[in-house]
């Protein structure tokens, strides 16, 4: 029997940039794992605060609008929604400017896209949506203003 393989594509989000120098970074455009399997995804991000800052991971597939996975604060467990405690977790290490999101037992129904963000978020954001869309190659395949 053949596995099921499962694919997610991630794609960085820097929300209301200050003069570009807060950003996140997702270096892998697509990850593919077997069903059952562990995948981690990659995010390092850049900030012009040295401490308090706040990630997000969201969740999009299909046509759906994004769904809020978890949040990480410096110093902080952070909050995850209900439906993702289980099976995905997120550690923020402020020293190497990573928060990896690991998601486990693989289903796949978890095939989509993964964004990680930077405060602030869309929530009250009346400035530019910045969003790129990495191909494998690392090579920019959208950028959306």
């Amino acid at each position: 029997m053949t596995p099921l393989f499962i694919s997610v594509l991630l794609a960085a989000m820097c929300l209301e940039c200050r003069a570009q120098k807060d950003n996140v970074l997702q270096a892998k455009g697509e990850e593919t794992a077997a069903a059952g399997g562990t995948v981690t995804l990659g995010c390092l991000y850049n900030s012009s605060f040295p401490s308090g800052n706040y990630l997000f991971w969201y969740k999009q597939d299909g046509n759906n609008s994004p769904k809020f996975i978890l949040s990480r604060v410096s110093g902080d467990d952070g909050n995850t929604a209900a439906e993702f405690k289980e099976r995905f977790s997120s550690t923020l290490d402020s020293s190497i400017r990573s928060v990896p999101l690991k998601i486990q037992k693989l289903q796949l129904s978890d095939s989509a896209v993964y964004y990680c963000a930077l405060q602030p978020t869309v929530t009250g954001n009346t400035k530019t949506l910045y969003k790129n869309l990495w191909s494998k190659d690392n090579r920019i395949l959208h950028n959306i203003h």
